[in-house]
């Protein structure tokens, strides 16, 4: 009674909605720097198709790569181009909720649908109700009251027991007649299969229709040699035997015949025409039964001036069999005591064989040849087409039935996921709820001691890093290898927390996806926009500290080398000298220098420079001027320093911070509030419609750097510190403390009393 009450409740609200959807208050909240709509009950879902897209967050998604269900995208994506659009979306909840008792109950994200929940005063609400207890009753449950996607899905159990479910694919256990079971195993054998909705092999209709087709071509085929025996099978049932002894030999009976004309157009060519001498030699040393291959390349018998070929002697001993095999079913079913064949006889018998060579090449139906040619009559004679054509038909009067199995599933994705895909759709509700992710987060990067949450998978590479450099967010770019599923992907992380000082190209990390199923990660790419104030203060430090490194390791290189050089020419003029004196002094006779060839001739050092001293002058000067310079600056700042208040003093020095790192502080801060998430997901196939800023504080939540558990003690006490030297902390205060005195000596003029200054 409740439930009807309130389906009509329903109903008069819809009513009202179509007559005038204006009245509907909608609720919105301001997330993300955006005013984004707040879907929280049915009623903001039964007039979603009103609200102006101009207040969608997205207008399109793609189908594949999100942590939702492809086949519910798919079955939204009624246009099949691999997009979820807002003409689709809004005719997917306009169904569903036309099917559904109390929209309310769809915003509770339920993973089953209860049975009571759909709206049997509909025609298609009461056929979704007697096809999901159909299904239930198919899968041995008919007296649960819920369904869920995992039952309607899996058609394998649901059409097992069934004998049709309107596919229109039969199998054996569409029929009860042994008969019929062993002709649906013919046509299977003989033209192939279709898959059942059962998970069985079966045929459909034209699978019968080239079956039947092809036994009748066989037999017209089969039908026209008889009619033609004389003709076409001029060795009856032995035909096709005494084709194939034909076929053996007939090769090398035209060589022998041409050779022996050759050997009529010159006889001296006859010895040279049996080949004989050589080919012995070849093989006289061999076991001959191992060289059947180089006998059988001989002559069939010896080459003279037009001789015919014997049939009982002097045969090749490799062709004899074959030859026999022809006489046998050949030569001898004319005559019996024929000794040799004339090439006269050769050609009469090669022609008898030319109309079974004709018939041969027109073979039709030969998918069928293996039943035999008097099954293939049976059949044709039989009624068994009309059999199976009626069982066919019998299955296709279920199609409506089946298809209403069918849209149970649907029913049942759509209960369970629509939602949320509405709430990473028409706004980004999961990705800025804090205990929730959005269907466009894959996963967890863990790397360098933080966890990166918001990590996207990359459909294409190129267009990606193209474009979603202008989000300004610090992107990392990894490929992921899953040995446990064997497959490899391309992600993106964001880096919103930390710093990027220990990330580069070819670093490794492990990448957790939704289901806790960790993949090998390797960064391939990164790009580098401001992660954190903190990094942004201390940027300014670490490169003029990076700066100074690599100076000093170029000075220290190129310093390197020139030692090298000098040290290595003082070693060649010293070899030289020493290899000269041997020279000129072997025996006290001269001996003639050894020539090098061009490739090991040395070309000869330059001589040394002259020392310059005017030069050396000029440098020491201007390296004097430049350390003047420098520390007559030192000298003002410190000057300066000195001249304030004792309280200005830590200003001025902040001041001094402030002035290297503020720009730099600055420019961050503006680029942090500005980060935004919709050109990485524009780059990955989605159309956002709306700005899905990550500022400061939620950048925070979406990466977590490493902490100590709470109420875990930590030991200060390493073993591997660097040892201490507590007179360089001393020196430094004392010289602190003189410093100090000595300013407040100058600065109250106790300096000039005493007559120091």
């Amino acid at each position: 009674m409740i439930q009807k009450k309130l389906l009509s409740t329903v109903s008069g609200l819809k009513n009202i909605i179509s007559s005038g959807s204006e009245n509907h208050v909608w609720q919105f909240s301001r997330v993300g720097g955006v005013n984004r709509v707040n879907l929280d009950t049915g009623m903001d879902l039964l007039n979603l198709e009103y609200l102006d897209q101009k207040l969608w967050t997205a207008l399109s998604c793609p189908v594949h790569g999100l942590e939702i269900d492809a086949k519910t995208l798919e079955l939204i994506d009624t246009d099949h181009d691999n997009r979820i659009r807002v003409p689709e979306i809004i005719a997917a909840v306009k169904w569903l909720t036309s099917v559904i008792k109390n929209p309310d109950e769809l915003t509770k994200r339920n993973d089953v649908l209860p049975l009571d929940f759909i709206n049997e005063n509909t025609e298609e609400g009461k056929i979704l109700l007697a096809s999901a207890k159909q299904i239930l009753k198919n899968l041995g449950t008919p007296d649960e009251y819920f369904i869920s996607v995992s039952q309607t899905s899996d058609t394998v159990k649901i059409f097992a027991n069934t004998k049709f479910n309107g596919d229109g694919i039969i199998t054996e256990d569409s029929s009860d007649d042994a008969e019929i079971k062993k002709i649906i195993q013919d046509v299977i054998t003989c033209i192939g299969s279709s898959l059942d909705r059962s998970g069985k092999a079966g045929i459909t209709t034209e699978n019968i229709n080239d079956f039947y087709q092809s036994c009748e071509e066989y037999s017209n085929w089969i039908s026209y040699a008889e009619t033609e025996k004389e003709k076409i099978l001029p060795y009856g049932n032995f035909t096709a035997e005494a084709y194939n002894s034909f076929l053996q030999i007939k090769t090398k009976i035209e060589d022998y015949f041409l050779r022996c004309r050759l050997a009529e157009f010159d006889s001296k060519s006859a010895e040279a025409l049996n080949s004989m001498t050589t080919r012995f030699e070849a093989i006289s040393n061999k076991d001959l039964p191992n060289c059947i291959e180089d006998i059988a390349a001989l002559p069939i018998a010896k080459i003279e001036n037009r001789k015919d070929l014997p049939l009982n002697s002097g045969i090749n001993p490799a062709w004899e069999n074959a030859l026999s095999n022809f006489v046998k079913l050949i030569v001898t079913t004319e005559l019996s005591n024929k000794h040799n064949l004339t090439e006269e006889d050769w050609k009469k018998y090669s022609e008898k064989f030319i109309p079974y060579e004709k018939w041969q090449s027109e073979k039709a139906g030969i998918a069928v040849e293996k039943l035999g040619i008097e099954n293939i009559k049976t059949l044709l004679s039989s009624n068994t087409k009309e059999q199976l054509m009626s069982l066919l038909e019998q299955d296709k009067a279920l199609e409506k039935e089946a298809d209403n199995i069918f849209l149970v599933d649907k029913l049942a994705r759509y209960y369970r996921d629509l939602y949320s895909l509405l709430n990473n759709f028409v706004t980004f509700h999961d990705f800025y709820s804090p205990n929730s992710e959005s269907i466009f987060q894959s996963g967890s990067l863990y790397i360098d001691q933080r966890s990166c949450d918001l990590c996207i998978k990359v459909s294409d590479m190129g267009k990606h890093g193209s474009l979603a450099g202008s989000s300004g967010v610090c992107l990392v770019y990894c490929n992921c290898f899953s040995k446990i599923k064997n497959e490899k992907m391309t992600i993106v992380a964001a880096l919103t927390d930390g710093d990027i000082d220990n990330i580069a190209v070819g670093r490794n990390a492990i990448f957790y996806d939704r289901k806790g199923n960790d993949w090998d990660a390797t960064i391939v790419k990164i790009i580098d926009n401001p992660i954190s104030i903190r990094q942004a203060f201390w940027s300014p430090y670490r490169k003029i500290s990076k700066f100074l490194t690599t100076q000093i390791e170029k000075v220290a290189s190129s310093k390197e080398k020139d030692v090298e050089k000098v040290t290595t020419g003082e070693i060649e003029k010293t070899s030289l000298k020493v290899d000269t004196g041997i020279t000129e002094s072997v025996k006290g006779k001269p001996v003639a220098p050894v020539v090098a060839s061009p490739a090991t001739a040395q070309v000869p050092a330059a001589p040394p420079v002259p020392f310059d001293i005017g030069k050396f002058v000029g440098i020491f000067a201007a390296l004097s001027l430049a350390l003047g310079a420098i520390g007559s600056v030192i000298a003002s700042l410190l000057a300066g320093f000195f001249s304030l208040v004792w309280w200005q003093m830590p200003l001025a020095f902040l001041g001094i911070i402030l002035s290297i790192s503020g720009p730099s502080m600055i420019l961050a801060y503006l680029k942090l509030r500005k980060r935004n998430l919709a050109p990485i997901l524009d780059a990955n196939g989605w159309a956002i419609n709306a700005r899905a800023t990550i500022n400061i504080p939620f950048g925070n939540t979406l990466t977590h750097l490493a902490s100590l558990p709470k109420n875990s003690k930590l030991n200060l006490l390493d073993p591997f510190a660097k040892k201490k030297k507590p007179w360089i902390p001393i020196l430094i205060v004392v010289v602190i403390a003189l410093g100090v005195a000595a300013y407040l000596l100058w600065h109250y003029g106790f300096l000039k009393k005493w007559g120091i200054m």
